[in-house]
């Protein structure tokens, strides 16, 4: 595939005319950053379907030598395989309903055209990100998604909630590519290559203590990009942004790139149990982190966000998993990008129709006005809460069932966040389209126009439709060459009756929100009084109030010191210095008048001084 390249550089050079063109692109600027990633997705398309013809197992291209000094020689090449067509076709193509949503949500903004340049950035930056062949390449990549998110989640600056936003997300994703370049040096000086081929023939020969120092890195750096615990708290924040941002974010780009890294570097955590089990647990906390706090949420993006948050730890337990898992990650992955876009770009048009209000309270019985949004929405709900035959019933349920068969205590955690999802999702619902009307006098809500609608339609399509991907157990053949033949573990009980157990809790964590918010009325003012765990879900959970006490004021105190330290003992000692030779040097100025007359003086009481000791000592 001579042209592979052209994949990245389409949608890049998009963006350097959109960004450079200024007023030029006003008119036709978002046809062309509509249509930049659509021609993308059709490149993938074909690349696609010459490596499923079966001849290759993964597409290559060099195109030049990035670095070459000492001994350290790095190629820019490309990747197609199997693991990275996926990831191409989601973020083009989810990627470009997104972008014709766009056209539609961001009619009236007047920097539309720039928007689309931040897009298609984005869009680029991440398909560098997935189609690099090695950890430099994904580091270029990495970087510009972290680039493009701050600009894109500070979109509207104007407001200081989206300025301060847009700065903590680039701040704390700066601690997770730490741990990135960290990996990165130590590939290159425990492999001498940073290259994925010469990794994974490498990780054999290491040290356990090597492996899990590597693998425990790479986690750091997906940490941050997937907003996994402890490295979550950027994510609701970045809501600030605009509708369309938020879905590409969380369903097609940025959360998915930390999961893209550890499943890419499986030879890396097969080599260490204790990195696997840490990638576990994190996946395990934040699944029911994000659950939890998406149940206090009345902000309808920031309640999808905690949804997000929850359904990325799913992704993660099963990546950690190991070879039992990959293939579900993946699969979770792709049928997450469908419902979560759908979702995202639902809230947006839902918000479209409300004058841009988020409050679920001030929502209701919107189904009646905006019955488009209303059933492709109620598709993406079925999806994502595992109702049967839609495709999140597929994908969910399969990383349920290897979580059990990993260990009793992981399945219960997954099996309890179902119930958690099917309960703020129905009470999203509910809020939103069923419950009373609550609308403020001077709204008038109305069903978006086709250019938002069609992307609804096409995403709750494949949202009732993902789940045909597992037909036959396709995925899991189709990956196959990058992780391996599947590891099949016997569950404890028979897959039926984990299906109906998994049923059972969805069915009861929605019934409960039925009875709490369909069979009473919402209030539009929150109530005082709540209980500990719904108080502490609205702070989310503390994260933020736990990263201010345990780094944030810890480094302002320290970096206060410093300066104190700095002004009063460095500065101090050489003003101090400056001080005493300046003062000292004005006294001994003060003899040299300038004046003959004083020389003269001085020299005469200096002679008899000297005659006056001469005399005394002859006399003596």
């Amino acid at each position: 595939m001579d042209l592979l390249y052209l994949i990245i550089l389409i949608p890049a050079v998009s963006a350097a005319v959109l960004l450079l063109g200024g007023g030029a692109t006003k008119r036709w600027g978002h046809l062309l950053g509509t249509a930049a990633p659509l021609v993308s997705f059709l490149l993938g398309v074909v690349a696609f379907a010459r490596l499923a013809a079966g001849d290759e197992e993964a597409l290559t291209q060099q195109l030049f030598t990035w670095i070459d000094t000492g001994g350290f020689h790095v190629e820019f090449g490309l990747l197609f395989d199997p693991l990275s067509a996926l990831f191409v076709l989601l973020i083009t193509g989810v990627g470009g309903l997104i972008h014709v949503y766009s056209i539609g949500y961001m009619e009236h903004d007047a920097r539309r055209p720039r928007f689309f340049g931040y897009l298609n950035l984005f869009v680029a930056a991440m398909l560098t990100l997935v189609l690099a062949d090695d950890y430099l390449g994904v580091f270029l990549g990495w970087e510009g998604v972290g680039l493009a998110s701050y600009l894109l989640i500070g979109f509207w600056q104007h407001k200081d909630s989206a300025a301060v936003a847009a700065k903590k997300a680039f701040i704390v994703n700066r601690v997770g590519d730490l741990g990135m370049a960290l990996a990165i040096m130590l590939m290159f000086a425990t492999f001498g290559s940073t290259t994925f081929a010469g990794v994974e023939s490498g990780m054999p020969e290491v040290s356990a203590a090597t492996a899990t120092a590597l693998g425990l890195l790479l986690l750091l750096g997906a940490c941050g990009k997937s907003a996994q615990v402890p490295l979550q708290s950027w994510l609701l924040d970045a809501m600030e942004g605009p509708t369309p941002v938020s879905a590409l974010i969380h369903a097609a780009t940025m959360v998915t790139a930390g999961v893209y890294l550890v499943t890419r570097s499986h030879f890396v955590y097969e080599q260490s149990q204790a990195a696997q089990l840490a990638v576990v647990v994190v996946g395990l906390v934040t699944l029911l982190w994000g659950a939890i706090i998406g149940c206090a949420k009345d902000d309808i993006k920031k309640a999808l966000a905690g949804s997000t948050m929850s359904q990325i730890g799913y992704m993660m337990l099963a990546a950690g998993i190991g070879p039992a898992g990959y293939a579900f990650a993946i699969f979770h992955l792709l049928t997450h990008g469908f419902f979560k876009a759908n979702l995202f770009l639902g809230a947006g048009s839902v918000m479209h129709a409300m004058n841009d209000e988020v409050d679920m309270r001030r929502y209701g019985a919107l189904r009646a006005v905006m019955p488009i949004t209303f059933l492709t929405f109620a598709c993406g709900y079925l999806a994502i809460i595992g109702f049967p035959g839609f495709a999140g019933f597929w994908s969910k349920d399969a990383i349920i069932e290897a979580a059990f068969a990993e260990h009793i205590v992981v399945g219960i955690g997954a099996l309890v966040g179902a119930g958690i999802t099917a309960f703020y999702m129905t009470r999203l619902m509910i809020m939103t389209f069923v419950s009373e009307r609550r609308w403020a006098s001077e709204a008038h809500p109305h069903e978006s126009s086709l250019v938002m609608t069609v992307p609804l339609m096409v995403l709750a399509g494949l949202s009732v439709f993902g789940g045909v991907l597992l037909l036959n157990g396709w995925i899991v053949d189709w990956l196959e060459p990058v992780f391996g033949p599947e590891e099949h573990v016997a569950l404890p009980i028979p897959v039926v009756v984990m299906t109906l157990l998994t049923l059972a809790v969805v069915v009861v964590g929605a019934g409960t929100a039925f009875l709490l918010y369909a069979r009473r009325r919402v209030d539009v003012v929150a109530p005082r009084r709540v209980s500990p765990l719904t108080k502490a879900a609205r702070a989310d959970l503390y994260g933020d109030a736990l990263n201010e006490a345990a780094f944030m004021r810890p480094g302002q105190y320290l970096t206060r010191s410093m300066v104190y330290a700095d002004n009063r003992g460095i500065d101090g000692a050489v003003n101090g210095v400056a001080a005493l030779v300046g003062g000292t040097s004005g006294r001994i100025r003060r003899w040299q008048s300038g004046f003959v007359r004083n020389y003269a003086l001085s020299m005469l009481a200096g002679s008899a001084l000297l005659v006056l000791a001469v005399l005394a000592v002859r006399l003596a």
